[in-house]
């Protein structure tokens, strides 16, 4: 099946009064291929309701179930279209991202997942190298060709190692990945866990080496939150690790993994 713009809408999930939710909009509509964008919010307010209002875009809000894993997906629920992704609202996209997805995704064999690499927002300077980035695109590299791309032994193993992959640089492909993806099992590896999951499956992991979206690093943002609460995170890290190694393996990755 060939993709066209049509059949793919950004889901933008807006919590309380984001001051960058208004860049990430405007990064969205500023694709060289318009797609659909919609807002999906818990926390409904009028900061969300005059942004929307501003560029005429629909707004949706759960009043089901909560917390990041519910939030998610709900905004995948409300998109009708077998492309989906799911955009944090402190984040922004290269202009060429819809474009560069769906000529990767319209290419590859069965997809499940697209996703590229990405930089970080830093006090409002984007980063592409750091130590933790240059390490995420080391483990991402073998992805870079197809055959790997279609591997689930190669995909395993990367995920055997950590969470490389940036949940707001992907698009799901709706048909091969299902309805509601995610849990509330976790705080900070609901991605990874949904990631895991699909590594199982048939199908391609279609990634794009060139960072096309930049993820804001600032103190007041879910991630940041989440790594605050170091004994969480490390608890659910070995959880994941348990999946690919034998547990005594996976407490030595995760204490080495945790730096």
């Amino acid at each position: 099946m060939q993709y066209t713009f049509s059949d793919h809408t950004f889901a933008v999930c807006a919590y309380k009064e984001s001051a960058f939710l208004e860049d990430c909009i405007l990064s969205l509509l500023s694709q060289t291929v318009k797609s659909n964008i919609i807002i999906a919010t818990s926390t409904p307010n009028e900061h969300i309701n005059g942004i929307a209002a501003k560029f005429d875009l629909p707004v949706f809000i759960n009043t089901g179930e909560k917390g990041i894993g519910g939030d998610w997906n709900f905004a995948y629920s409300c998109c009708k279209t077998p492309l989906i992704t799911i955009a944090h609202q402190d984040d922004i996209y290269e202009p060429d991202y819809t474009e560069q997805m769906l000529k990767s995704i319209n290419s590859s064999d069965n997809p499940i997942l697209y996703f590229c690499s990405y930089g970080e927002l830093r006090n409002g300077q984007k980063v592409y190298k750091n130590k933790l980035l240059n390490a995420k695109a080391l483990m991402l590299s073998p992805l870079k060709f197809r055959f790997a791309q279609k591997s689930r032994f190669i995909r395993r193993r990367i995920l055997s190692l950590g969470n490389p992959i940036c949940c707001p640089a992907v698009t799901y492909v709706r048909p091969n990945v299902g309805e509601n993806p995610f849990s509330n099992n976790y705080l900070s590896n609901i991605d990874w866990e949904r990631w895991e999951i699909q590594s199982r499956k048939k199908g391609s992991f279609v990634y794009e080496p060139k960072p096309l979206m930049c993820h804001r690093i600032h103190s007041e943002s879910t991630t940041s939150e989440i790594i605050g609460e170091s004994n969480g995170r490390t608890s659910e890290d070995y959880d994941m690790f348990a999946r690919f190694w034998p547990k005594p393996i996976a407490r030595l990755i995760t204490k080495y993994y945790s730096k």
